[in-house]
């Protein structure tokens, strides 16, 4: 229905509870090169990934690989703080992929520059930076989820 893509994830808790949603929401998951974490299956089986297996997962050597193969620009969804235009806005499809950066440094700037229209942001006070990347996949994905539900509930 939907794809997760993550742009240089770091922290393996954070892309465990992701695929945990995609597996739980039929959306497929997509790494982007460099990852800071192991993901053979050794490794998480031992973070008790138990369920990585069900993952509809793709993995990506780099951005660019990533882009000529979904040259779909127009279905593209950045999740930044770089922009005020809130996710809610947004007329998402199913097939979209939304994307979220590194817990480090977000998507590259190079990579927003690109798609200024394209790019999204949860509302939140000035009191924090960011949310955790697990838990603002989850809101925006279950935002496209929301909008296409109709679609989504012949699918399940």
């Amino acid at each position: 229905m939907f794809n997760i893509v993550l742009v240089h994830p770091q922290i393996p808790n954070n892309t465990g509870a992701i695929g945990r949603l995609c597996v739980n929401t039929g959306s497929s998951l997509h790494l982007i090169k460099p990852i800071g974490f192991d993901i053979d299956e050794k490794a998480v089986r031992r973070a008790g990934l138990d369920y990585w297996h069900k993952i509809d997962l793709h993995v990506w050597e780099n951005i660019d690989e990533f882009f000529l193969a979904h040259p779909e620009s127009q279905k593209y969804y950045f999740a930044t703080t770089k922009t005020d235009k809130p996710y809610f806005g947004m007329n998402f499809q199913s097939g979209d992929y939304l994307f979220f950066g590194s817990e480090v440094s977000g998507i590259p700037g190079e990579v927003l520059g690109r798609y200024p229209d394209q790019c999204m942001t949860i509302p939140m006070t000035k009191e924090g930076r960011s949310l955790n990347l697990a838990i603002s996949t989850g809101i925006i994905l279950y935002e496209a989820i929301k909008q296409n539900f109709n679609t989504y509930k012949e699918g399940m």
